[in-house]
């Protein structure tokens, strides 16, 4: 029996989050959901914009069994539309292409996108709504915290703590055994060879810190 999910967010992170969804064969997803009002009623790669946030009360009727993945890229917005919708009953349920590899021994939370060609290893522990995108390795031991987004082809090896809505940027190596604090930002293609403190932003081969996140 199908599975039936909406998406919300119908950027350019939703329709990955599309794709990721039409290549597994038990899914079907009805449409989008976006805060974007402009979007409503229009069609993104096939499917209709339904509404917003306060369509989830009709799609729970109309859809029993639905469920949703938040394709939102920025951390703070991915997580509150997540918080929101949890409110409102809807299950939030992950998003996890066929070719990505994901450990037996891995613990993933709710309304996880893992893209194309990522890799999780044994006993991670990833939290809920996160994002490991295409190509990106998260090795053994890594303990990634809620809302966290990282970006394709970043590499983490083992043991390395990332704390909540952080981002890790798009190409970045992280060594073995270090903590990324919450809401840290590393540059893309940048080198952590050393702890990330929380809110800054870190960038360059080796990473230093180049300003506080917002």
């Amino acid at each position: 029996m199908s599975r039936l999910m909406v998406i919300y967010g119908a950027g350019g992170h939703g329709r990955v989050v599309l794709d990721i969804l039409r290549s597994l064969s038990d899914v079907v997803v009805v449409g989008f959901l976006d805060s974007d009002k402009s979007l409503h009623g229009s069609i993104v790669d096939g499917l209709p914009v339904v509404g917003g946030i306060d369509q989830v009360p009709t799609l729970l009727l109309e859809y029993p069994g639905i469920s949703a993945v938040v394709a939102i890229g920025d951390n703070q917005a991915r997580r509150e539309v997540a918080e929101e919708l949890r409110k409102r009953h809807m299950p939030l349920t992950n998003a996890i292409h066929p070719r990505a590899f994901v450990s037996p021994s891995a613990v993933v939370g709710t309304n996880v996108t893992v893209a194309a060609g990522a890799i999780i290893c044994a006993h991670a522990k990833i939290g809920d709504d996160v994002i490991i995108n295409t190509g990106a390795i998260v090795e053994h031991d890594n303990c990634i915290g809620n809302a966290v987004h990282i970006a394709p082809g970043a590499k983490l090896a083992g043991r390395v703590t990332v704390g909540e809505y952080a981002f890790i940027g798009i190409g970045a190596t992280v060594v073995g055994n270090l903590n990324i604090g919450r809401s840290a930002v590393v540059g893309a293609g940048a080198v952590v060879l050393h702890d990330v403190e929380p809110f800054s932003v870190v960038a360059g081969i080796p990473a230093k810190p180049i300003r506080k996140s917002s």
